[in-house]
Formats: structure tokens, C-alpha cells, sequence
């Protein structure tokens, strides 16, 4: 029970951690083209966070058994897993670069997972069908993580030139107006379609948490009062939901500008008709993620839809550079949380977890 609760907080401070890493995401434009204020984002992301979070639990089933051998899983296995996640993302928001927690997560559990089963790559679930529809990591989390910012790119690129089309005999005050409203709805869909994604991977790990908790025996003992925790059937709690969602909210009111900085001013210098291009796209793409239970990086989506607005401008218009060093940190986010998961793994089984 205690190393349950140890657990628990690990998956909130993740959770916290994520709402200002990736939530920030969802409101960088917005605030960058001075649409809206960080205080009136903010309360704004929160909301619509919460809302999205409460809307299904497919991704977060992704999360919690799709990915690797549930029945392999121990508490220290989730322990490991989130310590991963949580160091990945702690350095690159000191950097200030938008990776993704979802690939850190992801990365931290299968080496975990790896290190759990000592060394049997079967413990990961690659390629699988389940009730007749593709599951495991190369469907669910590799092919979304190259496919999602091509598509991103593109598909922000192509309505950005459609907008040219349309308002090319409009007056710049025009554009800058009705953007600036339409683009509250884009920012607003942004963080709906962001809750009812990376709100959902932490549920996820509690709810592994609870499950693998339930079989190992760990809550036998409990009170009655208690009996909300045993978890005898993979499921997501409503408590849990609701608890990672504010957790998330809290999180982005805590310290995303990092983020916000390098997303809204360091790739490209944004308009709001650019900012409602840019969110519109990205929270298609996420919204039809969430529904097939792909738990898809908003990071990676948010990051190539800006790029394509900013080169239908002109391709010098975006800062390659800041780029590269994004792509980068895209890059090694799974192999090198998967070895801080392995790593941690062994170190929590030395101490006697």
C-alpha cells in the first residue's frame, strides 16, 4: 500500500509536470498573437481540459494495457516508468523544448516493463489485434509519432493557403479581427481535444497502478472506506479522471511559459490567422487520435502545424534552427526514457522495492 501511494503521487507530480509541458501547448498560440491573456488562456485551457478529459477513457486503456504484458507488471515496474517520464520532461522544459510526454511515458514503461521481465522483449506488445482492430506499439504509438507531424504540417500548410485565397482582397484590420475571435474557438477546441488526449495517459498509469495493485494483493486488507481503490477488472475511475484533469489544470497555471515562449515566438512570429490555422489542424488530428485510442503527441502535432503556417509565409520565415533542436528532442524521447525506465527499474529492485 505504501509503495501504491508513492506510486500515486509520482503519477500526479507527472500529471502537473505535463500541464505545464504539454498543456502549454494548447494555449501558446493564442497568447503569443495577444488574443488573449495568459491568465484568461489559462483559465480557458483548464476548463476545456477538464471537459475533454471526462469524454472517454480509450487512450487512457492504450496507456494502462495495450502496450506492454499487463500481467508482468509490477507497482515498481509503474514506479520506474514514471520516474522516466517525469526526468525526461523535467529537462527539457529547463531547456525549453516541447517534447512529448506521451512518448515519455511510453518510452519510461517499456523499459521498465523490459527491465521487469529481464530482458524478454515479449513483454512489449509490437504489433497485435484486439476485437479486430490494430493495437500495440507500432499502430498506436510509432506510426502516429512519425505519420502525425507530416500530416500536421501539410494539412496546416494547405488551409493556410486556402485563407490566403479567400482574404486576399481583405484589409489586414479585418483579418486581425475576426481571427482574433474565431481563433478563441480554435485555442478553445485545442484544449479540448488535448484533454481528451494527454489528459488521459496518466489515467492510464493509475489505473495500471489500481489494476496490478487488485492482483497482487495489496489492498486485501483495506477498509470499507477503501474499497474505491480495489480495481479487480482494467478499468478508469471517475475519481481518477477528474483528479488527473485538475491536476493537469494546476499544472498549466504553474509555469508552461518555457514552452509558450519557444512555441509562440522563437519557430515563427504568428498572426491570429495563422494561430487559428495552426489550432485548427492540430486539434482535428487529435481529436480523431483520441477516438481510436491513440495516445498521440500534442507536442509534435501543435509544433509541425506552426511550422506549416509559417512557411506558406515564406520558408525563411521559420527559425530551422529552433527546429532542428526540437526534432532532436523528438527523437531520443523514447529510447533515452527507456533507459532511464530500465535503469530505475534496477535501482528501485536493489533498495528492496
Amino acid at each position: 500500500m505504501t509503495l501504491f501511494l508513492i506510486v500515486l503521487f509520482a503519477a500526479l507530480v507527472f500529471e502537473y509536470i505535463n500541464g505545464f509541458h504539454d498543456a502549454a501547448n494548447a494555449i501558446a498560440t493564442v497568447v503569443s498573437t495577444k488574443v488573449l491573456t495568459p491568465r484568461q488562456a489559462i483559465f480557458m485551457a483548464a476548463f476545456f481540459n477538464l471537459a475533454g478529459a471526462m469524454m472517454g477513457t480509450a487512450v487512457a486503456k492504450t496507456i494502462g494495457s495495450g502496450l506492454v504484458d499487463a500481467n508482468a507488471i509490477t507497482m515498481t515496474t509503474v514506479l520506474a516508468a514514471l520516474i522516466g517520464a517525469i526526468a525526461w520532461n523535467l529537462f527539457t522544459w529547463w531547456l525549453g523544448l516541447p517534447s512529448s510526454s506521451s512518448h515519455a511515458l511510453v518510452g519510461g514503461l517499456c523499459g521498465a516493463a523490459l527491465a521487469t521481465a529481464d530482458g524478454r522483449w515479449s513483454v512489449m506488445h509490437w504489433s497485435e489485434t484486439v476485437k479486430g482492430k490494430p493495437s500495440g506499439l507500432w499502430p498506436k504509438i510509432i506510426m502516429p509519432m512519425l505519420a502525425s507531424p507530416i500530416i500536421g504540417f501539410i494539412g496546416a500548410s494547405v488551409l493556410m493557403f486556402l485563407l490566403y485565397a479567400l482574404l486576399k482582397r481583405a484589409t489586414p484590420h479585418f483579418v486581425n479581427k475576426w481571427f482574433g475571435k474565431l481563433q478563441i474557438l480554435s485555442a478553445g477546441w485545442m484544449g479540448f481535444s488535448h484533454g481528451t488526449n494527454d489528459a488521459q495517459k496518466t489515467m492510464g498509469i493509475i489505473a495500471l497502478a489500481l489494476w496490478t495493485g487488485t492482483q497482487k494483493g495489496a489492498f486485501n486488507d483495506l477498509p470499507a472506506w477503501l474499497d474505491f481503490l480495489r480495481t479487480p477488472e482494467f478499468e478508469v475511475h471517475r475519481w481518477v479522471m477528474v483528479t488527473c484533469a485538475l491536476v493537469m489544470a494546476a499544472g498549466t497555471a504553474g509555469g508552461g511559459w518555457r514552452i509558450i515562449k519557444t512555441m509562440g515566438h522563437k519557430m515563427v512570429k504568428l498572426q491570429p490567422v495563422h494561430g487559428f490555422a495552426a489550432e485548427t489542424t492540430a486539434a482535428a488530428i487529435i481529436e480523431g487520435a483520441s477516438h481510436f485510442g491513440i495516445p498521440l503527441s500534442t507536442t509534435h502535432v501543435i509544433s509541425s502545424t506552426i511550422m506549416g503556417v509559417g512557411a506558406t509565409k515564406r520558408l525563411s520565415a521559420v527559425k530551422w534552427g529552433v527546429v532542428s533542436r526540437i526534432v532532436w528532442a523528438w527523437v531520443l524521447t523514447l529510447p533515452i526514457t527507456g533507459l532511464i525506465g530500465y535503469g530505475s527499474y534496477r535501482l528501485l529492485q536493489a533498495m528492496g522495492y
